[in-house]
């Protein structure tokens, strides 16, 4: 099973401000977080983490906490993620700063791009290739980002009028979205609460 999620911002208190985040402390979300993850999560799965797991890398708690986390980890990375610590960089499967895969839903096939940044214009959006990112999390940046896909869309743009399925998706997988809920979630958890949420 391949799952996804971004922007943990694990061990950074002005999250929980930021995001009005529903925790009343750093340990009460870091509990919720590894318990969402291990209750779904094995050893056998990928999970694709789109980046912002934390903002250092040289800290043994940090260290300590993402070796708790089930899974085979793929880290795209962001912003804010400290690689500097070669302890650290041994806890991912891989580390790239963006990645294509497939992945599917029953028998039907989607070809993704993972990005830790929302990105205009990516490989194939008009055939159908789904853009999954974070970064922006739930801002006034990521609705005006939305609109201008749309827009895109409505205005016949190049490469956004031939859409397999007359759409365009990039689905936003910052953990503090409604249908994340600090979860690893698969493709069809996103494209089903993204499509719930608009």
């Amino acid at each position: 099973m391949k799952y996804y999620i971004s922007d943990l911002h694990l061990f950074h208190e002005k999250a929980i401000q930021y995001d009005h985040r529903p925790f009343d402390s750093i340990q009460e979300m870091h509990e919720v977080i590894v318990k969402n993850w291990n209750d779904r999560v094995t050893n056998g799965d990928i999970v694709y983490i789109l980046g912002d797991i934390s903002l250092r890398g040289k800290n043994e708690d940090l260290i300590a906490f993402v070796a708790r986390l089930k899974g085979r980890k793929v880290l795209i990375k962001g912003n804010h993620d400290d690689l500097s610590d070669y302890r650290y960089q041994q806890l991912f499967t891989e580390i790239c700063d963006y990645k294509e895969i497939q992945d599917s839903i029953g028998k039907e096939k989607y070809g993704l791009i993972l990005s830790h940044y929302p990105i205009f214009s990516w490989k194939d959006m008009g055939r159908g290739k789904i853009l999954l990112y974070g970064h922006t999390h739930e801002s006034k940046e990521d609705k005006f980002y939305q609109s201008c896909l749309r827009q895109m869309q409505e205005n016949d743009c190049r490469h956004a009028y031939d859409a397999c399925d007359g759409k365009i998706r990039a689905c936003n997988v910052g953990c503090m979205l409604s249908y994340m809920d600090y979860t690893p979630r698969t493709l069809e958890e996103i494209l089903v609460g993204v499509e719930v949420k608009e």
